[in-house]
């Protein structure tokens, strides 16, 4: 089921990337549900997303 959870909140994190405000508030939201390693896949997901859209680079904040 983990892994489930972690499908879901990639594709809302695409979804929202249009708002940073919006982004920032679901991937607050992720980093209280996924495990540590699912964390790690989506640091590497969102740096994905951040050479489409550099204005969501500081929701890495939320990853430290």
């Amino acid at each position: 089921m983990p892994r489930a959870m972690f499908v879901y909140t990639k594709e809302i994190l695409k979804k929202v990337s249009f708002d940073v405000s919006l982004f920032c508030k679901e991937l607050k939201k992720a980093t209280e549900r996924l495990l540590p390693y699912e964390l790690d896949e989506l640091r590497d997901f969102i740096l994905s997303l951040i050479k489409k859209n550099p204005s969501l680079r500081q929701s890495l904040v939320y990853l430290d």
